[in-house]
């Protein structure tokens, strides 16, 4: 079986043609899946059950199957558990605000930079994800909302994995949301974020198209951020502040950097200000997220108090910051918080 989402136009072409298919069927069959976002061929109405039929048993559409939805008490955040073909699972979430919808894929089943405080993390095992798994969660996530008269706003790379560490099926995934004749999503409204892969930093930055870089920060000096983060011990922060500065200066763009805020090791005063003077001269926005509970990790998210006070730092520091909200946390969706368990 061959997977649809990682089937160029050419190579659909071709299989057509190999079926005595006139050339408008391309366009009908293309449009079925990146435009109308169906997820079987049996939705595809416009073409004939022969040629269904001979799709269903050449492609598969998506690459996995849904196994659980969990909806927060607002309704606000969906997380999906998807089950991969080799009994893997991967998780994605859904985010509403307001007239807005996100959605966080995944780029690994697991993780293996081992952040001390996030579940994914901990998982024993995990592999990199092909472009058509990834892709996949972005098509299913359509298909639910188009059926809801919805469309996606956008996707941004901060499920379970480290993206850096499956580069060429990210960027060639990234690519497909982007163009036009698939899903159309702005470069500007995908965002990549990394924990800080430093050579493949650079390599994104030399990408033409302006897709968004979030940095996984975490902690202000290379001590504290080997702790909470052991993979930094090959990526001193040294490096990786003037990676994200090449970043910037090549492609003029802003860079977000996310950070994590645990009580009584990485909130505190001091912290705060040797964060502000790392990243007070680069063109960035800081984003401050309280730690969430997970079974793993015995840490606890500072008082509001701690977290306001070390904004008004960055802020008093001309740093643009957020303090955002842990949406989804209520049914482990949010950051740190993503796992799959093996059900083969």
């Amino acid at each position: 079986m061959h997977d649809f989402l990682s089937t160029s136009a050419e190579e659909l072409k071709k299989y057509l043609a190999a079926e005595n298919q006139p050339d408008y069927r391309f366009s009908q069959v293309w449009d079925a899946v990146y435009k109308r976002f169906n997820i079987t061929w049996d939705e595809v109405s416009n073409i004939p059950k022969s040629l269904r039929n001979a799709l269903a048993s050449y492609f598969q559409i998506l690459p996995f199957d849904m196994a659980q939805a969990s909806v927060s008490s607002d309704h606000n955040t969906t997380k999906y558990l998807f089950q991969l073909h080799d009994g893997l699972q991967i998780e994605t979430v859904l985010l509403k605000n307001e007239n807005r919808n996100t959605v966080c894929i995944s780029t690994q089943a697991g993780c293996p930079v081992g952040c001390s405080f996030c579940a994914t993390g901990r998982m024993e095992r995990y592999r990199n994800l092909s472009s058509a798994e990834i892709i996949g969660q972005v098509l299913f996530i359509s298909h639910f909302l188009i059926n809801k008269e919805e469309n996606l706003n956008n996707i941004v790379l901060m499920g379970m994995g480290e993206p850096f560490l499956n580069y060429q099926e990210v960027i060639k995934s990234v690519h497909v949301f982007n163009e036009q004749d698939c899903f159309s999503i702005g470069a500007r409204r995908i965002t990549v974020s990394t924990i800080g892969i430093v050579d493949k930093i650079l390599e994104f930055a030399k990408e033409p198209r302006q897709f968004n870089l979030a940095i996984s920060l975490h902690a202000p000096n290379d001590n504290l951020r080997q702790k909470l983060i052991p993979i930094s011990k090959k990526y001193p922060i040294g490096e990786l502040i003037a990676s994200a500065e090449n970043y910037i200066q090549a492609t003029n763009r802003r860079i977000t950097y996310e950070y994590v805020l645990i009580d009584k090791i990485n909130s505190k005063k001091e912290h705060a200000i040797e964060l502000a003077n790392l990243v007070k001269h680069q063109n960035c926005h800081v984003n401050l997220i309280a730690l969430n509970p997970n079974d793993h990790f015995d840490g606890q998210a500072p008082s509001t108090e701690t977290i306001r006070a070390f904004s008004k730092i960055l802020l008093g520091n001309k740093i643009p910051t957020t303090i955002r909200n842990s949406q989804g946390a209520q049914i482990q969706a949010g950051c740190g918080q993503l796992a799959f368990r093996n059900v083969s």
